[in-house]
Order: C-alpha cells, then sequence, then structure tokens
C-alpha cells in the first residue's frame, strides 16, 4: 500500500467504487445527469414529409419550362397543415416547417414565385430542388438515441425532448462531504490571526465536484483533534467522505486516526506521484468510501483531478478515465529529482495550437502552495517516475482541465 504507482492506486480506488441507482427526473431538471437508461424515439421526426423554405408547395408535374400559373387555394404553417386536395393546376402557399400537402412534391421557394392575386407564377429559375424534409429525416421511431452512462448537456437534451421524453432515468448523484482539516485554516470573509491562512482548497474541490456531476456538501473546518475530525463526519448520509490536510506523516495528521474510529479500512496508504504523495483511500465500516487529499491546494487539485474525477465517473456508471491526450513540449525540461524516492511528476501547464498540432508548456514554479500557478493552467502534464531529461518538441501525455 506504500509509495503505490498511480496507475495501480487508481485501479485499487476504482475497484472500490460501488456504481450508484437510478432515479426519475423531469426533462428539465436532468440537466448534468448521467443517463441510466436509454432514450428511444417515440416516433419518427420529423413525423411528416415537411418543407424546408418558405415558398410554395407544388406538383412538379404542373411546372414549365416558362412561367407556370397556379391557383392558390389555401396555406400549410407549422402546426396548422393543409388537408385538403391539390389538383392539378393548383398549389399551396406553405412555410418553413409546415407539413407537406399530399399531392405536392416540390416546394418552390417564395423568391422564384410572382403573386398576383390567386395566381403564383413560377419562373423559369424554379429549378429542381425540392426542398422537402423526408419523414424520419432525423431519427426513426424505435431509434436508440442516447445510451445509458452519457451525461445530459444541452443538446442531449434537446434530442430526448424532440424524442418525446418527459422524464429520464438518471443515476442518483454520488453525495461528497469535504472536510478540511486543520488549526492553521480560516474561512474566506473571517479574520484571520497571524498564524492563519484562509481556506482555498475546499471552494475549488467542492466547485470541481459539482462540475463532474455529484453534490458537494461542505462542512466547517475541523480542529487538529481526532475526535472533532470523527464527530464531523460519524453521521453523514453521503457515499464519499473527501478530506483536505491532515494526510501526511507527523504530529498533526490526525485524519486517518479518526477515521480508525469509525472503521477505516485502509486501501491506499500514498502514492507515488508529485504533488500529492500523502494521498489516501479506504473504507469505513459502514461501507463509506474515505479519499484523503494533501492540503497543500495544488497538490490536492492535481490529485483530485487524478483521482477523484475517475472515482465520481465510475459512480455515475462512466468510463472513468483519465482522458490522456499527447502534446509537444515547447521547452526543454531537465531530469526528474529523485529525492523522497521515484515519483510520477503531474505539472501544471499551459497549451497553444500550432498548425493544428498541440504545444505544451509547464509554469516554471511548481510549488504545491502556489493557487495563482493553477489558476492559470489549462492542462496538467505526465512525466515518468525516474524520468530522464526531455528536449523541446518531445512528446508528452497531458490531461485537460475543467476550464470554463
Amino acid at each position: 500500500m506504500k509509495n503505490l504507482a498511480v496507475h495501480e492506486a487508481r485501479r485499487l480506488i476504482l475497484e472500490a467504487a460501488i456504481r450508484l441507482g437510478a432515479e426519475t427526473v423531469e426533462l428539465a431538471a436532468a440537466h448534468g445527469r448521467v443517463l441510466a437508461q436509454s432514450v428511444i424515439a417515440k416516433r419518427d421526426q420529423p413525423p411528416f414529409f415537411a418543407s424546408a423554405m418558405d415558398g410554395y408547395a407544388v406538383r412538379r408535374s404542373d411546372l414549365t419550362q416558362g412561367s407556370a400559373g397556379l391557383l392558390v387555394i389555401g396555406e400549410s404553417a407549422a402546426g396548422g397543415g393543409f388537408e385538403g386536395p391539390v389538383a392539378p393546376g393548383q398549389c399551396v402557399r406553405i412555410f418553413t416547417g409546415a407539413p407537406l400537402p399530399k399531392d405536392c412534391d416540390q416546394v418552390v421557394v417564395q423568391e422564384n414565385v410572382r403573386r398576383k392575386g390567386k395566381m403564383a407564377y413560377v419562373s423559369a429559375e424554379a429549378g429542381s430542388a425540392r426542398h422537402i424534409r423526408p419523414q424520419g429525416g432525423d431519427f426513426l421511431q424505435g431509434t436508440v438515441l442516447l445510451e445509458p452512462g452519457e451525461r445530459l448537456d444541452a443538446w442531449r437534451l434537446s434530442l430526448a425532448a424532440s424524442a418525446g421524453a418527459a422524464v429520464l432515468d438518471v443515476i442518483r448523484r454520488p453525495r461528497v462531504a469535504v472536510l478540511s482539516t486543520g488549526d492553521e485554516l480560516v474561512e474566506p470573509g473571517q479574520g484571520p490571526k497571524l498564524n492563519q491562512i484562509y481556506n482555498s482548497g475546499s471552494t475549488a474541490i467542492c466547485a470541481l465536484i459539482e462540475t463532474w456531476g455529484a453534490q458537494a456538501l461542505r462542512l466547517h473546518c475541523a480542529a487538529d483533534r481526532v475526535e472533532d475530525i470523527a464527530t464531523a463526519v460519524r453521521d453523514l448520509d453521503v457515499d464519499l467522505i473527501l478530506t483536505l490536510g491532515g494526510a501526511s506523516v507527523g504530529d498533526h495528521d490526525l485524519v486517518k486516526p479518526a477515521m480508525a474510529t469509525l472503521g477505516l479500512e485502509l486501501m491506499v496508504q500514498n502514492i507515488a506521484i508529485r504533488p500529492g504523495k500523502p494521498t489516501w483511500f479506504g473504507t469505513l465500516k459502514d461501507g463509506r468510501r474515505v479519499l484523503g487529499l494533501p492540503g497543500n491546494p495544488a497538490s490536492a487539485l492535481v490529485c483530485a483531478q487524478l483521482f477523484l474525477r475517475p472515482l465520481i465517473r465510475a459512480m455515475l456508471g462512466q468510463e472513468p478515465g483519465p482522458d490522456l491526450e499527447t502534446a509537444y513540449l515547447a521547452t526543454a525540461l531537465p531530469a526528474l529529482s529523485t529525492s523522497g524516492g521515484p515519483r510520477e511528476h503531474w505539472s501544471r501547464a499551459d497549451i497553444e495550437v500550432r498548425q493544428g498540432q498541440i504545444w505544451v508548456r509547464p509554469f516554471g514554479d511548481q510549488d504545491s502552495s502556489l493557487v495563482s500557478v493553477f489558476a492559470k493552467a489549462r492542462v496538467l502534464m505526465r512525466q515518468e517516475a525516474n524520468g530522464q531529461g526531455l528536449d523541446q518538441g518531445a512528446i508528452v501525455e497531458i490531461v485537460r482541465l475543467d476550464r470554463l
């Protein structure tokens, strides 16, 4: 369990993930949720042959080389089609999206028609384009439109609505309690003492939890006492407890001892990663999972991206990731230091696109306490443990951060 490789730690964490059950929600409340069941079309879309333009619905056989005069006998608008027959020499005024009258097989755009009273004269420039959307041209009744595991964004919601789905079966959102520990922390807006700092980690982590499709329950900072930490989480009805701080080795690192009073079974003790070596994971006697992240904001955010995000996605029944991409290194890098043991290194970095290629540039100062650097970063860049120096132009792996 000590100094596990990143991929091995992630494997153990994901093996312990429990996929949550489903619930039914109204379509309007489903944004951001993950589907538990397929969405199947209840009818063809469009459900009829429809006009793709404003113009006149005609019988193609009525059109001649010259100007054809046709009697306008009615109108077909969206939501109110023309129901009667259309005889030779007749036409119907029609608008975009309106049903095509049953005897018509072409729509002449209005720019190619001269209207005079009840007569419509079609110019020779009308051409042979039909301007008709076929029934079922978007999808047919019975088509599976959305699959379980897909997250419902605005575009997928539009598709579900067009299929006639008023309610959707979605995976219940994981409930995640976020607890920061440490006497040195004070909430923003409060007056810090000389030796205190503002609690910035919880704000970011809670925002990410919500972004990733879970519910965040932010707890008040717990003092550096075993009983206070255990009391803060003992009776919470949550699926996952996330702690920030108190995860290293020292007299004030009391989170694991506090969780031990609740029956903690430790599965990951620490990870060979920089930053974030003190990250740990386990389960309590009652089945709740606990993920411990370092207190330094940058370390916590790196490990949240690499371990918390995949865990939430697994609980939601999605592919956990991480979603690795390759990029070209914009600047040469020296070999990694082996102080503290060989560790996989994840750097905060920015990217740019040059002639269709992604180039990545790590920031110079990667100190784990620097929040300002993370605010500028758009990706994390991976370097293997015991990595040698890298030349400019070397191919590296990156993970995109969930930036707006």
